[in-house]
């Protein structure tokens, strides 16, 4: 086992799609299998380095950069043990994020372990030192409102902030990694922050369908929900279920499929319906959002979303990339390669709502855009 190394964490049945992925963009990479839903990674250069050099991991979770082994002989010496280690590399005051985390089979026994080692994390932090238990009560919470809107998020990470992550592996043993600021918010696409980078799939039964979920899902990583008052196209917009969460919102939409949607939708004084070819619409005058959860092969959606953000079509963008089979998860390499040029930020992820498709969410910038017509 590697001492010290990065951890990625997956999906259990995308662990072989990531290693393939990390692979293609650093071949001279050592990986190691650590259980069925992570890989070891050390490659030459630092964590910063690693990244630049390899750009997002569409199946990639959550990394722990620079972790290490780390024993859990007890709750109290796992405590103890952790404490005197943050003490000694978070500033005091400055806020942070705790992650106490269980990655084995016995998922009730482990939850409860993980429970116990924060709450005695925090009773240490109280005997010995106040300022950094007052640094972990500073990271910022999203309001009982805007929890239950967004579905349980958590807010993105601010330059100021750091962030430690213990993965239990067993109840005796774990993995510890600790990415001081401005680490977290500079490495927003690699870093999440939720806990192993997953998000409940959302679950409305007045939406037409489970679609729905990744757009939510996708809204919760970015950091920004769809509002009253902007104007979305929702491209391959049929039966509606990425149309429904705007309109719900009070904003509006023009819908674009060759079929038309729900009723109830197609009745909405906030629905404009197009009938026609998703892949030819252009608005005529530039969005807040693009949209597209459309059935189509991955080359046509990747470069359906790169024409938008390269004329300007819009301020964000959601769309989702379909696969068949196994066999075509490369491409999104073009995305990883050419996104950067075009917008001011994005991701690229296999959602936990998603199927065999992965979706790239992310901004064009808030610079004047370009006349679409």
């Amino acid at each position: 086992m590697l001492k010290r190394m990065h951890l990625i964490l997956s999906a259990p049945e995308n662990r072989i799609f990531l290693e393939q992925e990390v692979v293609r963009a650093l071949p001279t990479a050592v990986l190691e299998p650590v259980g069925d839903s992570m890989l070891a990674l050390k490659a030459p250069g630092s964590w910063v380095e690693i990244c630049a050099a390899m750009g997002l991991t569409a199946f990639a979770r959550q990394w722990l950069p620079d972790a290490r082994t780390f024993p859990v002989p007890s709750i109290r010496a796992a405590a103890e043990n952790l404490v005197t280690e943050l003490i000694g590399c978070l500033p005091d005051g400055a806020p942070w994020r705790l992650h106490v985390e269980p990655r084995f089979g016995i998922a009730e026994a482990g939850r409860h372990r993980c429970e116990l080692i924060r709450d005695a994390v925090i009773e240490q932090l109280r005997k010995r030192r106040r300022s950094l238990l007052r640094g972990l009560d500073a990271v910022p919470k999203a309001s009982a409102g805007e929890a239950a809107a967004l579905l349980g998020a958590c807010p993105l990470f601010q330059p100021e902030e750091s962030l430690v992550q213990l993965l239990l592996t067993s109840l005796e043993v774990g993995f510890l990694s600790v990415l001081p600021a401005p680490g977290p918010s500079a490495a927003m696409g690699w870093i999440s922050p939720f806990p192993q980078g997953e998000v409940p799939v959302a679950v409305d039964k007045a939406a037409p369908s489970r679609a729905f979920a990744k757009l939510a899902e996708s809204e919760l990583r970015m950091g920004r929900r769809i509002a009253a008052g902007e104007t979305c196209v929702d491209l391959g917009a049929a039966p509606g279920s990425w149309t429904y969460q705007p309109v719900q919102r009070g904003a509006r939409v023009i819908a674009v499929d060759r079929s038309p949607l729900r009723d109830d939708l197609m009745r909405s004084p906030r629905v404009t319906f197009h009938q026609g070819d998703a892949f030819r619409f252009v608005p005529e005058t530039p969005v807040d959002w693009l949209l597209c959860d459309v059935i189509a092969a991955p080359e046509r959606s990747i470069g359906l979303v790169l024409e938008w953000v390269r004329e300007r079509r819009c301020r964000h963008f959601v769309v989702t990339i379909k696969f068949k089979g196994q066999e075509d998860y490369a491409q999104l390499d073009v995305l990883k390669r050419e996104m950067p040029r075009w917008v001011e930020s994005f991701q690229l992820l296999h959602l936990c709502a998603n199927k065999n498709e992965a979706c790239v969410f992310g901004t064009v910038g808030n610079g004047p855009l370009k006349n679409a017509g």
